[in-house]
């Protein structure tokens, strides 16, 4: 069976995540002191004991996401000789499906990671902006709802279509405000905001997308193996040039979750493998494409099934 890695984004994040993978697997404590040494921020602490709160800011969560997942494939390859046939990330993910598939150093990936989240961080002033979760709308109406609302002061976009009736908006609070409202006035059955600050994957993200391309133009990196289909193409880069303009364009474009599982279904893929913490991808798998199985690798019982999966 031809399979993919996929890697999980912001929102997977927890105290205490790989916590066991790290008890049996030194190499995950291994994978987090370089990452530590890279930003000079103990990450591995910082996921073993909190706070909470500073685990959430952005900038710790993502490189903090992306050692849990490099820690993982680590493990992967230790485990057995089967290697996924491509590769694709949600959101933040695709840097971390990008560095395990050697387009990216780790280190210099663990840079990027931590300044592409303060740079999101610092994009619009504190508490001017919003996400929030609809469910049970068809795309294509709340993409309307969002057009009719959204001006230059009050922007509201869909920003994460991340199952059939499961679709994410971000913008300006008050744009964010009155799309919840309506869609409940338009049928939704559920919309509310999100624990999250910061517009991610919206036009507001654009200033932070033209820092970030300075950021990684000063990175050299290759075409990686398996190929990575990337979030803003839904494409594979053909030249490494093409992965640096995927990434800023990422950053300010939306992710296309149903069209990347539908893509790599189309591609011969029968079976997803969730690589890093938690199970978000897993869940929006069976929702998204019942016919593709889809299997979590966070923690040793999970391991152990995804390999047996694989090599019967």
């Amino acid at each position: 069976m031809e399979f993919a890695f996929v890697f999980p984004g912001q929102g997977s994040q927890s105290v205490g995540m790989v916590a066991a993978l790290a008890e049996s697997y030194p190499v995950v404590k291994q994978t987090f002191e370089e990452a530590s040494d890279a930003i000079s921020l103990d990450l591995w602490k910082l996921v073993s004991a909190g706070p909470e709160e500073q685990l959430n800011q952005t900038s710790n969560t993502q490189p903090a996401m992306l050692s849990a997942s490099y820690a993982i494939w680590q493990i992967w390859k230790s485990a057995t000789d089967a290697m996924p046939n491509l590769m694709a990330g949600h959101s933040f993910g695709e840097i971390s499906a990008l560095t395990c598939g050697g387009a990216i150093p780790f280190a210099d990936a663990v840079a990027i990671a931590r300044k592409r989240g303060e740079l999101m961080q610092n994009a619009v002033p504190a508490g001017t902006g919003a996400m929030a979760a609809v469910l049970g709308l068809q795309d294509e109406q709340l993409d309307e709802l969002c057009r009719a609302i959204s001006t230059e002061d009050k922007v509201v976009e869909a920003v994460n279509y991340n199952a059939p009736g499961q679709v994410v908006v971000a913008g300006h609070v008050a744009g964010v405000d009155q799309l919840i409202e309506e869609a409940k006035q338009n049928g939704a059955k559920r919309a509310l905001k999100l624990p999250v600050s910061v517009p991610a994957h919206s036009s507001l993200m654009q200033p932070a997308a033209e820092l970030f391309a300075q950021v990684i133009a000063q990175v050299d990196m290759q075409l990686p193996q398996p190929g990575v289909i990337q979030n803003a193409t839904m494409a594979m880069a053909e030249e490494p040039a093409q992965i640096k303009d995927a990434l800023q364009a990422q950053l300010h474009s939306p992710v296309r979750w149903v069209q990347t599982v539908h893509n790599l279904r189309d591609q011969g893929i029968g079976l997803l493998l969730e690589i890093g913490p938690g199970k978000v991808l897993t869940g929006l798998h069976k929702r998204i494409d019942k016919a593709v199985k889809s299997v979590c690798v966070c923690d040793n019982d999970a391991l152990e099934t995804a390999v047996k999966t694989i090599e019967e």
